[in-house]
């Protein structure tokens, strides 16, 4: 059995070593259309290890993510990538997030997280000591990595193992022909059994150069960061996140310890002009005006219209940015921040506007779409993987 997956991102490249070691026997061809692997979400993150406090109880995302941040620590320490379980502190600064802190710590012990607590202020602040905050979640199975150094480690492994990594092989349509796919790439056209979509900002575009009709679409949120400067470093120790407000389905401005150094401050979540739009003047003409077109987008403008201006007010305003930052930590000044990097997430939305909440896949006979694996799909790479590699050989032996 030949297997063609399409995206060599970490979604990609753990499900082709997952399907590696299910699978030893198959032939395994990557095609990723950046020069190198892990391009985009995949290292344009907040290089945070989620354990799966926020999502709800018997979703995918759920069990995906506490078994995904257990295996992802596991091969971090095989493979000597750098990371470090430092824990987070999720705090709620108002008494009317007090119940959806309480929500979160229930949804995080369903879940499966051990060792979670609920701190009074002054426990907080032994964590934290100048975090405000009337109670906090402490989550101690969270922690930072070096995904840059995963995709690395991912990429080597997979070659040693045999699976071809093709680079450079933009895909412009797959046909099948009896039960054999022919893929179309920029690198030359390859033959498949079956092929896996894990082309994450494209996936939907993908799906339809495969045949399949577009029901949700790929709408593209730029985050942008902010970096500490030195001198105001000493104000965040590890990782410090907002309750999440319910109006609004991103999870708000943090703080993040990085792996290599550092503190990081965001992201906020502005609608991006280009799918890899990791600047505010990126724009590119196909990619926005697919986003306009979209019914859904307009839908989730008219849901969200005061929050959506919010997150552009501050995309152009580091004083607004600061002034959300000191919601968490008083002591920041917007003299302490500069401009960090930014990330765009990959995330599906409906027609109505709502966005997808749980990661999802589409199968189809010689097929299988991922169709939507935003945050904590760099985490749960090796979880998703798996549940993906082992669909795929369902379908390619029925």
């Amino acid at each position: 059995m030949k297997f063609a997956i399409i995206g060599g991102g970490l979604v990609g490249l753990g499900t082709a070593h997952e399907l590696r070691r299910l699978a030893p026997e198959a032939e395994i061809q990557v095609l990723e259309k950046e020069a190198q692997v892990g391009q985009h979400q995949s290292t344009h993150n907040s290089g945070v290890l989620h354990a799966g406090l926020y999502y709800k109880p018997g979703s995918l995302k759920a069990r995906l993510a506490v078994e995904g941040i257990r295996r992802m620590v596991a091969f971090c320490q095989q493979h000597r990538v750098a990371h470090e379980i430092c824990g987070k502190l999720v705090i709620a600064t108002s008494e009317e997030e007090l119940g959806r802190l309480r929500t979160l710590l229930e949804r995080g012990q369903q879940n499966g997280l051990r060792d979670l607590r609920w701190l009074a202020p002054e426990a907080l602040r032994e964590i934290e000591p100048h975090a405000a905050g009337i109670a906090a979640v402490h989550v101690p199975e969270e922690g930072i990595v070096d995904y840059h150094g995963v995709c690395a480690a991912l990429d080597r492994e997979l070659r040693a193992q045999g699976v071809v990594i093709t680079t450079g092989a933009r895909m412009e349509k797959a046909v099948r022909s009896g039960t054999q796919w022919t893929v179309v790439t920029t690198a030359g056209d390859f033959t498949a059994d079956f092929i896996i979509n894990c082309a994450g900002l494209h996936c939907d575009r993908v799906a339809a150069a495969a045949g399949e009709q577009r029901e949700a679409r790929i709408v593209p949120f730029r985050g942008e960061y902010y970096k500490l400067a030195p001198s105001a470093q000493h104000l965040v120790r590890n990782l410090i996140y907002p309750v999440p407000d319910p109006s609004f389905p991103f999870l708000g401005v943090h703080f993040t310890r990085l792996i290599e150094g550092g503190i990081e401050a965001g992201p906020n979540a502005v609608l991006a002009f280009a799918r890899e739009g990791y600047s505010k003047w990126t724009m590119r003409p196909g990619d926005l005006l697919d986003a306009l077109a979209y019914r859904g987008l307009w839908n989730f403008m008219c849901h969200h219209r005061a929050m959506a201006w919010q997150e552009v007010r501050r995309s152009f305003s580091k004083a607004l940015f600061c002034q959300s930052l000191q919601r968490l930590v008083p002591a920041i000044q917007s003299a302490d921040l500069s401009p960090g990097g930014a990330g765009v997430r990959a995330q599906a939305m409906l027609p109505d506007g709502t966005l997808v909440q749980d990661f999802q896949f589409q199968e189809r006979a010689g097929a299988l779409h991922v169709l939507n694996a935003p945050s904590p799909g760099a985490t749960a790479c090796f979880a998703i993987g798996d549940c993906v590699a082992q669909k795929a050989l369902a379908l390619s032996r029925s």
